[in-house]
C-alpha cells in the first residue's frame, strides 16, 4: 500500500526534491496533500502533475487563482493557515513532510503530532523555538520524528540502539565566508551570500549558512533529537560536505555517514525508514577527494553560532526570541536594509531585551515571537535610519 505523504511547503527547496523521490517511487509513494504560501503557479503545476488530494494556499489572495487553475480536476483547494494547519489532521496521510521555512511551522507540526502522523522533519525551527513542548508532545501521542536536515539524518542513521552516545558532531561547510576577515565580513553582499560553495537551498536557510545561524540552529535541534547536552554537541568546520556528521560512542568509537550533498538521499530515507531503497543520486567517488579536512569554527568572525549555544544554555523562551529575531533581520538583509555583521548586533540585543520565560508554553512562545520580531524590527529601523547600531 503506498504511502500518503503531505507537504508542507512543496513549491521549495526540499518540496521539490520530496517531489522527485515520490516521482522515483510510485509505488510506494503518494501525495496527498501539496501547500504553498505564495507561489500558486508553481504549486499549480505541481498538483496538475502528482494529482494530491488536497491543495492549501497560505496566501488567501491566491486562492481564486489556484481554485480556478484547478477546477477541471478532482483536487480539493483550500487557503489560510487554519487550513494549513487542519490538512494535516487527515485520516489517509501517513507522513508530513514539514518543509516549511521558519516558525511558521511550529502550529501544523503541532497539530500533526496530535493527529498521530508520522513528522518527516526539515523545518528546524519546530525544535528551535519549542524543543521542549514538542519533545514533550512527541512522546504523549507516540509519534516518530526522523530528521531530513543532512546533518542530522546522517546522526540518526550512525546511531546504534542501546548503545549511548558521548558526543554528536555536527559538520559545517563554513560557507561561502568561511577564509573571510572580519573586515572582509563587514562589506559582503547578498548576493555572495547567497552563493553556497556546496548546496543548493532556498535563500532563508542559504543566509543562515553563510552566517552560520543555520548550524547554531542544528546543534538546538540535535539536543531535542538526540536527547544530548548543549556540551555533548560539536561543530567542526569541513569544506568538503563529504561528511555529513558524525557521531562518538562511550568507548571513543567514531561514525560517520558520507554521501554527496544531495537533500534526496535524507528525505527519501526518512520516507522509508528502517529500508533504503534504490535512489538515483551521484554515488560518491572516493578518488576526487585527495583530502578531507576539518577545523574548529571562528566564533569571534561567525557570532550567530555562539549567540545560538548561549541561547540553548539559557534554555526557555531564549531560542525562540533568538529564532525570531534571525527571521528579521534575515529578511531586512536580503532588501539591504542592514549588514552581514549587523544582523548578529541585532540578534544579540533582542536577546537581552525581550522578556524571558523560563518554562514556557505553546502561548508563551507566541507572545514572544511576537515581541522578539517587534524589538528586532526596531532596531533595524533604528540602524536605517542612523547607519549604525546603538549600544543597549
Amino acid at each position: 500500500m503506498k504511502k500518503q505523504i503531505a507537504i508542507l511547503g512543496s513549491t521549495g527547496s526540499i518540496g521539490t526534491q520530496a517531489l522527485q523521490v515520490i516521482a522515483e517511487h510510485p509505488d510506494r509513494y503518494e501525495a496527498y496533500a501539496l501547500t504553498a504560501n505564495n507561489r500558486v503557479e508553481q504549486l499549480i503545476e505541481q498538483a496538475r502533475r502528482f494529482r494530491p488530494e488536497a491543495v492549501v494556499i497560505v496566501n488567501p489572495d491566491k486562492y481564486h487563482r489556484l481554485k480556478e487553475a484547478l477546477a477541471d480536476l478532482p483536487i480539493k483547494v483550500y487557503a489560510g493557515e487554519d487550513a494549513l494547519c487542519q490538512i494535516v489532521e487527515s485520516g489517509p496521510i501517513d507522513i508530513v513532510l514539514t518543509a516549511m521555512v521558519g516558525y511558521a511551522g511550529l502550529r501544523p507540526t503541532m497539530n500533526a503530532i496530535r493527529a498521530g502522523k508520522a513528522i518527516a522533519l526539515a523545518n528546524k525551527e519546530t525544535l528551535v523555538v519549542a524543543g521542549d513542548l514538542i519533545t514533550r508532545l512527541v512522546a504523549d501521542c507516540h509519534v516518530p520524528i526522523l530528521p531530513v536536515d543532512s546533518e542530522h539524518s546522517a546522526v540518526f542513521q550512525c546511531l546504534e540502539p542501546g548503545n549511548r552516545l558521548e558526543k554528536v558532531i555536527l559538520t559545517a561547510s563554513g560557507g561561502p565566508f568561511r577564509t573571510y576577515t572580519a573586515e572582509q565580513l563587514a562589506t559582503v553582499t547578498k548576493e555572495q551570500a547567497l552563493h553556497h560553495p556546496n548546496w543548493h537551498m532556498g535563500a532563508k536557510i542559504t543566509i543562515d549558512s553563510a552566517s552560520m545561524m543555520n548550524k547554531g540552529f542544528e546543534v538546538m535541534e540535535a539536543r531535542w533529537l538526540f536527547g544530548v547536552r548543549p556540551e555533548q554537541i560539536e561543530v567542526v568546520v569541513h569544506p568538503q560536505s563529504v561528511i555529513h556528521s558524525m557521531v562518538q560512542f562511550e568507548d571513543g568509537a567514531v561514525k560517520a555517514q558520507l554521501g554527496v550533498p544531495d537533500m534526496r538521499l535524507p528525505i527519501q530515507y526518512a520516507f522509508s525508514y528502517p529500508e533504503r531503497i534504490p535512489l538515483s543520486v551521484e554515488r560518491l567517488d572516493f578518488t576526487r577527494f585527495h583530502e578531507l579536512t576539518f577545523e574548529k569554527p571562528d566564533t569571534g568572525r561567525f557570532r550567530n553560532l555562539a549567540l545560538a549555544y548561549e541561547a540553548l544554555h539559557q534554555g526557555g523562551n531564549m531560542p525562540c526570541i533568538v529564532n525570531a529575531a534571525n527571521e528579521v533581520v534575515v529578511d531586512a538583509f536580503l532588501h539591504d536594509r542592514i549588514t552581514f555583521l549587523g544582523m548578529s548586533d541585532v540578534i544579540e540585543r533582542v536577546m537581552q531585551r525581550v522578556s524571558f520565560v523560563a518554562r514556557p508554553e505553546y502561548d508563551d512562545y507566541v507572545a514572544t515571537d511576537a515581541e522578539a520580531r517587534r524589538v528586532a524590527g526596531e532596531l533595524v529601523d533604528k540602524g536605517t535610519r542612523t547607519s549604525s547600531f546603538p549600544e543597549s
